[in-house]
């Protein structure tokens, strides 16, 4: 235990704790060190009161000490600034040292220190100054730098190369601390890159390159100088800092990479220090992009660094290993063909076990693929992934793969099949990988834009569909199953047996809600491709089968938790089952001599061949982008104005009869929906969404769908021009409301011509819309709709509708509105 009162006496402090005692105190005390650390605390207070500076030093040691075993000792900061003023050199060491550690720029006592420091920096003792400057540069402030620069910069004069090395080393901290002080000490740091002293010299262009570093073309008058040094220094640290220099300074200058090629090339010759090669290889693929243009003859430039960077990446150090590859990476951008020799080099290391270096292989991999070698590296990546250890690194191949085969539009792609059973085998190696949406859109975007490999892809996905395992797949993967059923319900005609794809879709399966929808969706598209095949044979019992089966089938996603599989299974079986109605009466018709040759009734045919047109017609890709590109139209419609001139009166009333035998109205075709969405102006996309809901595909829309390859799903985007929008009603048959469906279709573009991108902009401007289109109707004082809450209305109610509904262009509210819910006040009213 430390003396309760320590005299000057020497023999009387011979038994006080040192620095060496309380450390092996410490470990002794393993069991309950903060216990000894709290006495030992309290021992130092009771030295720090003495009047001997040297028990103080030895105080000061001993709290630096437990300051780096994370303790606080700010409650000594008047006791290190009187330690910091002591005229002994080990004393002011000892608490230049633990200023170092306790005081930082905020620090309030720093005040306290500016005349000490400057006193310290004027002493004629060297050590005195050089451990005041070293000390400083820990936790100099805005203030000390404007107080002390003068002195600073006085001593990057002084006679001692000791001296002018830190105080220009610490010019930079008072630049950054005070960035007036640049301006008049650039003269001097500029005279120390030609100081005599190599130390200085080092010094100086460390200086200047970190500084360079915010703004290289403040430092381009310089190159002159750093060139003369890069040439006869042989400080291969320097010659770093220089290099990397030049690699910023020649984008600014282009001459003057011409004049680095020469010294870099024969240092990349030269140099045995892997550090300096690195820099060198790539301060030269800098200077050759720069100046590609006005040096084409640098092929031998670029093959010298290939076969160095083969050098490293062939070494058994990881760090060396990696920088090769990141090297290679960038003059893989400017001249693949002198890297893809090195493809065999590149492929092994995918198994090396650093992960680190197997996605930097990846990444090169992508650049290097070409028409010839896709499906063999391919195939050496799929060999690999089987192989492969960590569910992070198997997504990575796995998404490397999709990325090297689909980069530049399938540029490399030359037979579509092969990358078909790609995404099919990844999906089979991938059960629990997070891509699932991207290899949905991959088997959409195929499907859609290779019309050869259709047949292909309908009978890969009915396989798919098929064999999928649900327990075993993680939730992304489930999009595969949303684009294959997509895929075989709109490219039904390509199958070669549509039941059995049929069946597949309504077997029983727990799967999201939103793939459910779309099976269902794609449940009708097959049913009307069988009913209509039904029809061509005059195949009565055979229809009538196929709807008894579909109907007790889709039950089972009547019953679906989610509302909107539901409504979608409900629409669907309201539809078949008013076709099954029609068919019942078969026999009836036949004594009444109203039937056709086959025994089935007009009506069943026109619902059939009516469902047929739902699905008629080819789905042209969009870019996602597209619709920017497309010319607003002159004089674009708004208010109550009609997309087409309304039909003559008597076709109207012709047409009322036939449709007062029928209970339901089905979407106009899709030829007449592009009729009408190309008279406004517009380009159309032959589609119709997948994910309309419910009784909303039994509605007519002059519109169109855009369906964008960025997408597994067709996408609508909401005009914000006014743009004329047809609204048609229709009521199934066992419903006992009227039911209207909207949906709002192609790209909102402001009066300005200009694409908007804020969404609380597009909800303000509908909100506004909607309100006028309100107004609009309320003027226009069309005739009322009655709503009925009875079963089906009466036969004058009838005609009056279905006179409205006949055409197109005679229902249509045309109203501007993006909201379901202000279309319905709208429409109410």
């Amino acid at each position: 235990m430390a003396l309760k009162k320590v005299k000057g006496n020497f023999f009387e402090r011979m038994f006080d704790k040192n620095l060496t005692d309380l450390v092996r105190g410490i470990r002794n005390n393993k069991d309950n060190e903060a216990k000894y650390i709290s006495t030992c605390i309290e021992e130092i207070k009771q030295e720090l009161r003495q009047d001997n500076i040297s028990v103080k030093c030895n105080a000061v040691a001993k709290l630096t000490y437990i300051q780096m075993l994370g303790y606080d000792i700010s409650w000594a900061g008047f006791n290190i600034i009187e330690v910091m003023s002591s005229s002994r050199f080990t004393c002011k060491r000892i608490g230049y040292l633990a200023a170092s550690q306790c005081f930082h720029p905020d620090s309030e006592l720093l005040m306290l220190t500016t005349n000490m420091i400057r006193k310290d920096l004027n002493s004629q003792n060297q050590y005195d100054a050089g451990v005041a400057l070293s000390g400083l540069s820990c936790f100099i402030s805005p203030d000390l730098s404007r107080d002390l620069a003068n002195d600073i910069m006085t001593l990057m004069s002084s006679t001692k190369p000791y001296l002018r090395m830190k105080a220009v080393l610490m010019m930079y901290k008072v630049f950054l601390r005070y960035p007036e002080a640049l301006r008049p000490a650039f003269p001097k740091l500029k005279e120390k890159l030609e100081d005599p002293d190599p130390g200085v010299q080092s010094a100086a262009v460390n200086v200047i390159c970190e500084l360079a570093r915010k703004n290289p073309k403040n430092y381009l008058p310089l190159a002159p100088i750093f060139f003369k040094l890069m040439t006869t220094s042989t400080n291969n640290w320097m010659l770093i800092k220089i290099i990397k220099l030049f690699g910023a300074l020649t984008p600014l200058e282009p001459r003057l990479g011409k004049k680095l090629i020469e010294p870099l090339t024969n240092l990349i010759h030269s140099t045995s220090a892997m550090s300096l090669l690195y820099e060198c290889i790539n301060t030269v693929i800098a200077v050759l992009i720069s100046i590609s243009s006005g040096m084409p003859n640098h092929s031998a430039s670029i093959q010298l660094c290939v076969q160095k960077l083969r050098i490293l990446i062939e070494d058994s150090d990881q760090n060396l290993k990696y920088l090769g590859l990141l090297a290679m990476s960038k003059i893989l951008k400017t001249h693949p063909k002198s890297v893809q020799a090195h493809k065999d080099l590149i492929l092994a290391c995918l198994d090396d076990k650093d992960e680190s270096i197997r996605l930097r292989a990846l990444d090169l991999l992508y650049g290097m693929v070409s028409k010839k070698n896709l499906m063999e590296i391919v195939k050496r990546l799929l060999g690999h992934m089987e192989r492969a250890e960590g569910s992070a690194y198997r997504d990575e191949l796995l998404y490397k793969v999709i990325e090297i085969c689909a980069q530049s539009s399938y540029l490399y792609v030359t037979n579509f099949e092969w990358y078909l059973t790609v995404l099919v085998e990844l999906i089979q190696l991938e059960a629990g990988s997070r891509h699932g949406r991207l290899i949905a859109e991959q088997l959409l975007d195929v499907t859609i834009r290779v019309p050869v490999v259709r047949q292909f892809a309908v009978n890969e996905m009915t396989n798919l569909l098929d064999t999928f395992t649900v327990s075993a797949q993680s939730n992304s993967m489930y999009e595969v199953l949303y684009a294959a059923a997509w895929i075989v319900g709109e490219f039904a005609g390509e199958l070669e047996d549509a039941e059995k794809t049929l069946n597949i879709l309504l077997r029983p399966r727990l799967l999201p809600g939103h793939i459910q929808g779309v099976y269902v969706q794609n449940v009708i598209k097959l049913f009307a491709r069988l009913a209509t095949t039904c029809l061509e044979l005059q195949d009565l019992p055979g229809l009538v089968t196929l709807c008894d089966h579909v109907l007790d089938k889709l039950q089972h996603f009547n019953g679906s938790s989610d509302i909107e599989v539901q409504e979608r299974a409900n629409s669907a079986c309201m539809l078949i089952e008013m076709l099954r109605n029609q068919l019942s009466t078969s026999t009836d018709a036949m004594a009444m001599d109203t039937t056709t040759e086959g025994g089935i009734p007009p009506l069943a045919i026109e619902i059939v061949q009516e469902m047929t047109l739902l699905f008629t017609g080819e789905l042209i890709p969009v870019a996602p982008k597209a619709q920017r590109k497309v010319p607003l139209p002159d004089g674009p419609r708004s208010g109550m104005s009609g997309i087409n001139a309304p039909p003559p009166e008597d076709a109207a009333s012709s047409s009322s009869s036939e449709h007062d035998r029928m209970s339901y109205l089905l979407v106009p075709r899709r030829q007449e929906r592009q009729l009408m969405a190309a008279e406004s102006g517009d380009r159309v996309c032959s589609s119709r969404p997948s994910n309309w809901s419910g009784s909303e595909w039994l509605v007519s829309l002059s519109s169109r769908t855009i369906l964008t390859t960025s997408s597994p799903r067709p996408r609508r985007v909401v005009p914000r021009m006014r743009i004329s929008m047809t609204i048609l009603m229709t009521y199934p048959l066992r419903s006992c409301h009227w039911t209207w469906r909207a949906w709002p279709l192609c790209a909102w573009a402001s009066p300005s011509g200009r694409i908007s991108t804020s969404r609380n902009s597009r909800r303000r401007r509908a909100a506004r819309m909607a309100r006028r289109s309100i107004k609009r109707v309320k003027r226009a004082k069309r005739p009322r709709i009655k709503w009925r809450t009875t079963a089906a209305p009466n036969r004058k109610e009838l005609s009056t509708k279905q006179e409205l509904s006949s055409n197109p262009t005679t229902t249509a509210a045309n109203i501007i509105v993006d909201d379901k819910t202000a279309l319905q006040n709208a429409v109410n009213v």
